[in-house]
C-alpha cells in the first residue's frame, strides 16, 4: 500500500510518520520551496502529546520546547479567575508542550527522513487528481511550471485551510469564515515571568492577550517568549478584507500602537513586543462543519477538513490525532482502503467538529468572559459572582470535549488515578 500526503505542514508530517510506524509507504508533497523554521509559538496539548510519545518524538519535544506548569486566566485589569497545574504537574500522564511552530516542523521532517529517507518533496503544488484501476494519481506542478504526477492507493489532503483539494472536492464552498478578529504574533528573547513555565491568557475575547515561553533564551534568566494579540476588527462573519496567511507580516506601528492599550498588571507586553524582530498578522478564520471528508480513496485531514479558531491550543492536537487514526484504519484495512478511509472519518468528524464550533464560543479562554459579565464595580468576591463549579464546567468541559482531560488521558496511557 502506497498513500500520497498532499502538504508537510504538522498534519501531513506527522500522517507520514503514523503510515511509517505501521509500515505503510507514503510520499509528502509540499508547495514551499524548503522546510523552513518558519512561525511562532504553537501549543501542543497533552492528547497531541500522547500520540506523539507513541512514535517516539516526546522526548525530541520535551528537549526543544517548554512544558508550562501552570495555566493563568485573567481579565484585562489582573484578576485570576481561574488557574490551575497544567501537564504532569496537574498528575497527568503526558506534559502540555509550547514550542516554536518551525522548530517543531522541522523536527517532525527530521525524523521523516531518519526513517523513510527521500519521502518528502518540495516546489510541489498540487493541482489536481485522477481515480483509475483502484489507484490515484496526484498531479503537481513546480514553481517553474515544470509538471509531475504521483500515484499511490489513497490521497490524503493535509493541505491547510486553503486545501485545493477541499476546493476540488467542494468547489461551491467560497472563502474561509472570519471571525472579525485579527491577531498579531510574535516572539522575543525575555525575561522570565512567573517560575519560567507560566501560560498566561489575559482580557476578553475580544481584546486578549496569550503569552508563554516557547525555548531556552540566550542566557539563564531569559526565555524565547511567544505572545499574541487578539482585537477584533469587524463583526463576526464580516467578509474577509485579504488571504487569511500564518506568516503575513503586520504593520509594526499600527500593532505597537494598538497595543498600548492593553494593559496587563506585571506584564509589560508593549515592550514585549517592540523586542520582538517581527510581528505577524493573522485573520482569525475557520470553515464550516462539512458533511463528509472522504470520496472513495481521497479524503481530508488537518485544517484541509476541519480547520478552527485557536482558543484552547486545539488545531494542531486535532490533526496529530487524525494521523494516528488514518494510519491505524488503513494499517487493518484488509483491502478496503475506501472503507478504511471512512471509518477514520467516522471516529474523528463529530469529535473534531465539536471542538471547531465549541471555539466559535471562545474555547475555554471564555471563562474570562464568563466572569467579566458578572461583575459590577461594586463586587469584591470572585466566588459569588461567579462560583468555583460554573467556571470549573467551562474549563474542564472543553477539556473534555477536546480529548485532554485526566480521565480520558490516564484511560489512555492505562492508569487508573493521578500520578504523582
Amino acid at each position: 500500500m502506497k498513500a500520497i500526503i498532499v502538504g508537510a505542514g504538522i498534519g501531513g508530517l506527522t500522517t507520514a510518520l503514523f503510515l511509517n510506524k505501521h509500515g505503510i509507504d507514503c510520499e509528502v508533497f509540499e508547495q514551499a520551496p524548503a522546510i523552513q523554521e518558519l512561525g511562532v509559538g504553537i501549543n501542543l496539548m497533552p492528547q497531541a502529546i500522547a500520540s506523539f510519545d507513541e512514535i517516539g518524538l516526546l522526548p525530541v519535544l520535551e528537549q526543544s520546547g517548554v512544558a508550562p506548569d501552570h495555566l493563568f486566566y485573567r481579565t484585562g485589569q489582573g484578576l485570576t479567575v481561574w488557574d490551575e497545574p497544567r501537564g504532569r504537574c496537574a498528575g497527568l500522564p503526558y506534559p502540555q508542550i509550547s514550542i516554536h511552530r518551525g522548530r517543531l516542523q522541522r523536527l517532525l521532517y527530521d525524523a521523516i527522513e531518519a526513517r523513510a529517507p527521500a519521502g518528502v518533496h518540495v516546489d510541489r503544488t498540487f493541482m489536481s487528481r485522477h481515480e483509475t484501476g483502484g489507484q490515484v494519481e496526484a498531479h503537481f506542478v513546480s514553481a517553474s511550471g515544470e509538471r509531475f504526477a504521483a500515484n499511490g492507493d489513497v490521497l490524503i489532503g493535509a493541505d491547510g485551510i486553503h486545501s485545493q483539494l477541499r476546493r476540488i472536492l467542494f468547489p461551491d464552498e467560497g472563502m474561509p469564515r472570519w471571525s472579525g478578529r485579527l491577531m498579531w504574533r510574535g516572539t522575543a528573547n525575555w525575561s522570565k515571568f512567573g517560575d519560567g513555565k507560566h501560560f498566561v491568557v489575559a482580557g476578553s475575547n475580544d481584546a486578549r492577550l496569550v503569552l508563554y515561553p516557547i525555548a531556552a533564551g540566550k542566557t539563564d534568566d531569559t526565555l524565547l517568549t511567544n505572545w499574541v494579540f487578539v482585537h477584533r476588527a469587524a463583526e463576526d462573519g464580516s467578509p474577509l478584507y485579504g488571504r487569511e496567511e500564518w506568516q503575513g507580516r503586520a504593520d509594526r506601528v499600527r500593532c505597537l500602537k494598538m497595543l498600548e492599550t492593553l494593559v496587563i498588571p506585571d506584564l509589560d507586553i508593549h515592550a514585549l513586543a517592540s523586542a520582538s524582530e517581527n510581528i505577524w498578522e493573522y485573520a482569525m478564520c475557520d470553515r464550516s462543519p462539512l458533511p463528509r471528508w472522504s470520496y472513495g480513496r481521497v479524503t481530508l485531514m488537518g485544517d484541509a477538513a476541519h480547520p478552527m479558531y485557536p482558543f484552547g491550543g486545539n488545531g494542531a492536537a486535532q490533526a496529530i490525532l487524525d494521523a494516528k487514526s488514518l494510519a491505524v484504519q488503513l494499517a487493518k484495512a484488509n483491502g478496503d482502503l475506501a472503507g478504511a478511509l471512512n471509518a477514520c472519518e467516522q471516529e474523528r468528524r463529530e469529535k473534531v467538529y465539536a471542538v471547531v464550533m465549541s471555539n466559535r464560543q471562545g474555547g475555554p479562554e471564555r471563562v474570562i468572559d464568563f466572569v467579566l459579565s458578572r461583575l459590577s464595580g461594586s463586587d469584591t468576591s470572585l466566588e459569588y459572582v461567579a462560583p468555583f463549579d460554573e467556571r470549573k464546567a467551562i474549563v474542564h468541559g472543553y477539556s473534555q470535549i477536546a480529548g485532554y482531560s485526566a480521565d480520558q488521558l490516564r484511560g489512555a496511557a492505562g492508569l487508573t488515578q493521578a500520578q504523582p
